[in-house]
């Protein structure tokens, strides 16, 4: 991965190694976090709210069966958090207003799902 501008308007030749050439590829997978070459987070926040989306519908089938607050919340702190917590000390603070808000709203909606009634 190339990262910068200025080497995107440059680029390097070819990198070989043992005559094997290396691809250039503009995001990776990296410990579960996707990096762009730009170092922006737009796949990371559309993959967090991917995941998420599935745990809220979990989640609000929980609330409809009749679990308690309790397991609500520790379904939450264990399964839905820990999506959003990932590797954030990377990511959180290069995040645009917009991407803020979008993690922000799944938090709200997950508080809604546990804290009031499903109608």
């Amino acid at each position: 991965m190339l990262i910068g501008a200025a080497i995107l308007k440059n680029p390097p030749l070819m990198v070989m190694v043992s005559d094997a050439p290396f691809d250039i590829v503009v995001t990776f997978k990296l410990l579960g976090v996707n990096v762009s070459s730009d170092l922006k987070w737009n796949t990371r926040v559309e993959d967090i709210s991917a995941k998420d989306a599935s745990c809220l519908y979990f989640l609000k089938q929980l609330k409809r069966a009749g679990a308690g607050l309790s397991d609500l919340l520790n379904f939450f702190c264990t399964v839905i958090r820990p999506v959003m917590d990932c590797a954030s000390p990377v990511w959180h603070s290069s995040l645009i207003i917009a991407q803020t808000k979008v993690l922000e709203y799944l938090q709200k909606r997950a508080m809604n799902i546990i804290l009031y009634h499903i109608i």
